[in-house]
């Protein structure tokens, strides 16, 4: 070898090592606990999270005992406790079409040191629009008198429907070890649209295993439900359900066999709907619950089906994780691409019920590594973890991960034990890290939404300003505009949450965006919504935005 070709060779060599590396997904584990564990989570305002757990003893503390509601907030990585009457373990919950976050159901019990906290299961917690971007002066407000659901309702579901009002599904009337021996068979709404809850034989055909159902709004204004192993298209409007084929092979997907569900999202112009289901148990549920371990391995199963005549017709198209996986839980990235993150390998979604605990945990062998799923690539290539980080922290059961409107994910809970434990002999404590995960964009230059109108109506288009980094303006970049409801995630489950692509352009001298909303508000309920601006993968934060007039519940605009 010449001297000329070792010195290029060794100059080569040298820039290589010094060239940065390109950025990747990444953790972030934040110096502030939560305080409280973050077993239910929602995004409340551009820089607030609500997190709500049980009336046990958590740490953080407000008027001189336990609380088990906090503010976190996105900017400063901070929490500040809120006082609530009513026990909010286990309950579900969705934003209005008024912005007000609405936490329903819960648990009958009170624990040492809040033995003041009243029953939950008929609860109605009310987190009215917060203008303070801290969260100071804003509270829950409850009423057990006189505000309250008509049925007592443990693990049930809710989702925000057509008329921006709540409709809620499903649970327990008492607290349940494991199967739902006491069922709420029945649907109400918040507000009511009638004096009494009107009867599922939906629910009633998925018994055992049928708590927290997985529920979506689609296109149409009737919803999609999935509980147990079978499925059906419920018509609110005229009170019929369509029975749809079951989840094949036995596969189990509500709790305590807990998998995840997610509406795929919804594209004009023809807004159709498909549904995945990814994870659970595929075990026989009229066995008694001693009869499972721990160890017992999750399934890897996916089920995908197209809610069309043919799509139906079809059934359920089956494909697989990159791993077995008990209480996942499936989140939108606003690229379209899924997030498939939390869980557990063998086990259950529960405490204290099976054989082999670990701890009080009937779930373990915890999934750290997150993945992606592409709903558009070819089937067998859809999953991917390359270049996805592993976290420190196992999040199984009560554990919750929400989008945020910064663009990456918020990552907390986790507490598969009796009561709060901090105990490090205990493989699974009662968790209060949090942390994100930052996708890569978040480490280049981004699309800037420069501002937004703060209430959009519908079937309109909208022109707002923008800003691209030069790298983003070439001619041709894909350019996708998704309108997001964030969720409310709990027990492997993000109600609620939705992300419809609109039609959308830039200008020519890239300073402009214009998209056309959805055409009503059954494509998207009406209520808060968050804008993302993605260019070739690169996704701005978040607009905040008012989707519709803002009216309270029912409204149709």
């Amino acid at each position: 070898m010449t001297w000329a070709l070792l010195t290029l060779t060794v100059l080569l060599v040298a820039l290589s090592r010094a060239a940065p590396s390109p950025p990747g997904w990444k953790f972030d584990l934040k110096e502030t606990r939560s305080g409280v564990v973050g077993l239910e989570s929602i995004v409340v305002s551009p820089t607030l999270v609500l997190f709500l757990d049980r009336a046990t003893d958590d740490p953080l503390q407000i008027n001189n005992h336990s609380a088990w509601g906090a503010l976190w907030n996105l900017e400063t990585s901070t929490v500040t406790p809120l006082d609530l009457i009513t026990n909010s373990f286990c309950a579900s919950g969705a934003l209005l079409s008024n912005g007000s976050a609405v936490s329903v159901g819960g648990d009958p019990h009170n624990f040492p040191g809040n033995e003041q906290v009243q029953p939950g299961q008929q609860a109605i917690r009310i987190f009215e629009p917060c203008a303070s971007p801290t969260g100071e002066g804003c509270t829950i407000f409850e009423d057990p008198a006189t505000l309250h659901l008509l049925e007592t309702r443990w693990y049930p579901s809710s989702i925000r429907i057509f008329d921006g009002s709540l409709m809620i599904v499903g649970g327990a009337h008492t607290d349940v070890k494991f199967y739902n021996i006491d069922p709420a068979l029945s649907f109400e709404f918040f507000p009511p649209k009638e004096s009494t809850p009107r009867p599922s034989a939906f629910l009633n055909r998925t018994l055992p295993s049928n708590l927290f159902p997985r529920i979506f709004a689609l296109p149409d204004g009737k919803v999609f439900m999935v509980a147990n192993n079978q499925s059906i298209i419920y018509d609110i409007e005229a009170n019929t359900e369509t029975i749809l084929p079951d989840i094949p092979n036995g596969v189990r997907v509500t709790n305590p066999m807990d998998g995840s569900a997610i509406l795929l999202p919804l594209s004009p112009p023809d807004f159709v709907p498909e549904v995945l289901v990814c994870g659970g148990q595929q075990v026989d549920d009229s066995l008694q619950p001693g009869n499972f371990s721990t160890q017992q391995p999750a399934t890897s199963q996916c089920s995908r089906i197209t809610l069309t005549p043919a799509g139906i017709a079809q059934g359920w198209v089956v494909e697989h994780m990159l791993e077995p996986r008990v209480m996942p839980e499936l989140v939108h990235l606003p690229n379209g691409q899924i997030l498939v993150a939390n869980g557990a390998g063998t086990g259950f979604a529960a405490t204290g019920q099976v054989a082999d605990l670990v701890g009080d945990s009937d779930a373990d062998h915890a999934v750290r590594t997150p993945s992606l799923y592409m709903p558009a690539a070819p089937p067998g290539r859809r999953f991917s973890n390359a270049g996805l980080p592993t976290s420190d922290v196992a999040r199984v059961y009560h554990s919750t991960i929400t989008l945020t409107p910064q663009g990456n994910f918020l990552v907390a809970g986790s507490n598969p034990n009796n009561n709060f434990t901090a105990d490090p002999s205990l493989k699974f404590p009662s968790e209060l890290r949090v942390e994100t995960l930052d996708p890569p964009f978040m480490f280049v230059g981004r699309p800037r939404i420069l501002s937004a109108p703060a209430k959009i109506p519908f079937n309109t288009r909208v022109t707002v300003p923008v800003s691209l980094p030069l790298a983003l303006s070439r001619p041709g970049a894909n350019v996708q505009v998704s309108l997001m409801d964030l969720g409310f995630s709990s027990h492997a489950f993000h109600s609620s949450a939705r992300l419809v692509f609109m039609d959308a352009t830039i200008s020519a001298d890239r300073t402009s965006l214009t998209f056309l909303t959805p055409p009503n508000g059954r494509v998207y309920p009406p209520g808060p919504a968050t804008i993302f601006l993605t260019v070739d993968d690169v996704t701005s934060e978040g607009a905040w935005v008012m989707m519709g007039s803002g009216n309270s519940p029912p409204t149709l605009e």
